[in-house]
């Protein structure tokens, strides 16, 4: 597919891992290269198999300049992302996350606790990173679940916000989501997790409703959905979303993404 003129696109590869071309910055997030029939485990006995294959291999990617983790479960990162990206790639990711890196070799992890920024530089650009609170783990869940983040990524710009963007993480709808603005500012694209997961019973990420509820929240000119078919565990098709943000008349443009297709981030 022909790479739009642009210069803040997102490749989908599937689930939540993204090649983001921001400025002058490239980052990948959330790295899954298993395939399709390959098991992903989540920690305390649980597991969930891959339906898909990934649109890009590791060896296909181009250089980093970080990378974007939410969470350290196996559809996340998996041991392809292990054994095959560079042990000094700078992750921005959590607390527990980067320890867990840590014991894997990776030498340059940033451990940010919520609202707390990273900065990168290049050129005359700035990508400002903002870790974003998420609720994984409902009720009991809660000690069961790795600890997540969002993000909110802003080029910068002579000064001056030239784009900002907010990917969800694997959160469910809380309100208090709508801080994102308040600390932050408008955004030009959201781009939620969505997929209604379910572990021992209980939903763990965002179903269509919880999705359309946090655009209906944060009002993004554009929402790019990711994190919706590639495991079993997902119990909620991107179709429901597409049809609840229809039904509810909600602001902004819905812009669907394949595996392996380039889109847009901006309006």
């Amino acid at each position: 597919m022909t790479q739009p003129v642009d210069d803040v696109t997102m490749t989908f590869v599937g689930n939540a891992t993204m090649l983001l071309r921001i400025g002058g910055f490239t980052l990948l997030t959330d790295p899954s290269f298993l395939h399709r029939g390959q098991r992903a485990y989540l920690g305390k006995g649980l597991w969930t198999k891959r339906l898909t294959d990934p649109a890009l291999e590791p060896h296909e990617l181009p250089s980093l300049d970080a990378v974007l983790l939410s969470h350290m479960h196996g559809d996340h990162w998996d041991d392809i992302a292990t054994r095959s990206l560079d042990k000094a790639t700078p992750v921005v990711t959590t607390q527990a996350a980067a320890r867990a890196l840590g014991r894997k070799g990776f030498t340059a992890t940033s451990d940010l606790r919520p609202w707390q920024q990273h900065l990168l530089s290049a050129g005359d650009d700035e990508l400002r990173i903002t870790s974003v609170p998420g609720v994984h783990g409902p009720g009991p869940l809660a000690k069961v679940l790795p600890p997540v983040m969002g993000s909110v990524l802003e080029l910068v710009r002579g000064g001056e916000v030239a784009w900002r963007g907010y990917i969800s993480g694997d959160t469910l709808y809380r309100p208090f989501l709508g801080d994102v603005l308040e600390r932050c500012g408008p955004l030009d694209v959201l781009i939620p997790h969505l997929g209604g997961t379910k572990a021992l019973g209980l939903t763990v990420t965002m179903d269509a409703r919880q999705g359309a509820d946090l655009v209906e929240l944060l009002k993004p000119p554009v929402t790019v959905p990711v994190h919706f078919d590639d495991y079993d565990r997902f119990k909620s098709p991107l179709g429901d979303f597409v049809a609840e943000v229809g039904r509810r008349g909600l602001p902004g443009s819905l812009r669907t993404v394949q595996r392996g297709e380039t889109v847009s981030l901006r309006a």
